[in-house]
């Protein structure tokens, strides 16, 4: 599909997530077969653009193309100019974020509370639109059904969106209220695709290559967009791009393939934040590879307190040295129940 004059590899796509889809976790998903990744939402608001925080977010440094960058604010003409920042700063791409429900984004008229008030949407979308337009940036939208399930206006939205020259809509399958419990829904998702002409993106606990068939099959969508289930699983981007393509599955990575994976993103991870915050974000990832693996909590409780790199990374490889490095992940003994 195209975003704009984007065409990209396939329809697989990595979703922004805060926190974790930082310049290391993007540029490894994109390594191992996603199609297209948009980064971590980025405030608006310019007393935030210096911060350190912000900063990180807006670092694309040696990043391939296009670069995508989510921002988030309830005021169109800061939106309009966190957009031109970021079109200075290397975005190829504006996404919109609409689709936040934590609190702390929504308590200030930002994220999914704005599907309350379609009137501010629309000037909020017509005014990053319009700044985007003279350097050809295309602007997409990332939003929820509704705020509640009892006023679902997605399709409104996305009409509106579309009306407005959005490029594409990204779709999660999930009402504000609905946070994130539950199960996804898909036929809200088929509705907007039915009823607009721009690429709709599918959103929402797609999780395996079967599961990203069915929705794209079920909603008619032009590409999907993975979140939860690829923190610690990089490589379903291409199991799922495989199984797409050929219809069988692709042979899912061994413990020593984890392991080049796992200390690669660490690599980078740590050169992208430095020592004292990379010991410290990186625990998350490291915690989310090795979820279900043996001897994992002692390992985890370990690397959970230690303060240095080198320290995190020899209690990973002292670990890994103790696996068969042939042994496919996906039949790596559950660890033992507790006694």
């Amino acid at each position: 599909m195209r975003i704009g004059s984007w065409l990209l590899p396939n329809p697989v796509f990595v979703a922004p997530m805060a926190g974790v889809t930082d310049r290391p976790y993007r540029q490894l998903c994109k390594r191992l077969g996603a199609g297209y990744a948009v980064s971590e939402m980025a405030a608006s608001n310019p007393k935030l653009w210096n911060s350190v925080k912000t900063s990180r977010r807006l670092d694309h440094d040696g990043e391939i193309d296009p670069i995508a960058v989510q921002i988030a604010g309830a005021d169109p003409d800061m939106m309009a100019e966190a957009a031109l920042f970021n079109i200075k700063k290397g975005a190829r791409i504006i996404d919109i974020n609409m689709g936040c429900p934590v609190k702390k984004v929504c308590n200030v008229a930002s994220g999914s509370a704005l599907l309350r008030d379609e009137t501010q949407v629309a000037r909020i979308l017509a005014s990053v639109v319009q700044a985007c337009r003279p350097y050809d940036v295309p602007v997409t939208l990332k939003t929820r059904t509704g705020w509640d399930r009892d006023s679902r206006n997605a399709v409104r939205i996305a009409a509106l969106a579309e009306s407005i020259g959005i490029a594409a809509l990204t779709l999660h399958g999930r009402t504000r209220a609905d946070l994130y419990q539950g199960k996804a829904e898909y036929n809200t998702i088929k509705e907007v695709k039915q009823s607009i002409g721009i690429p709709v993106i599918a959103n929402g606990d797609i999780d395996s290559p079967e599961k990203a068939q069915f929705v794209l099959q079920y909603t008619g969508a032009d590409a999907i967009m993975i979140g939860r289930a690829a923190q610690g699983r990089p490589w379903i981007f291409r199991e799922i791009t495989h199984f797409l393509e050929t219809g069988t599955h692709r042979a899912p990575p061994t413990i020593g393939e984890l392991r080049n994976y796992l200390l690669e993103h660490l690599e980078d991870h740590y050169r992208f934040y430095g020592e004292f915050t990379g010991v410290r974000s990186a625990r998350k990832h490291i915690g989310w590879y090795l979820a279900g693996m043996p001897d994992s909590q002692a390992l985890l409780d370990c690397i959970n307190n230690t303060e240095n790199t080198t320290d995190q990374t020899r209690a990973l490889e002292q670990w890994f040295n103790r696996q068969v490095p042939e042994t496919p992940v996906s039949t790596m003994p559950a660890p033992a129940p507790a006694a």
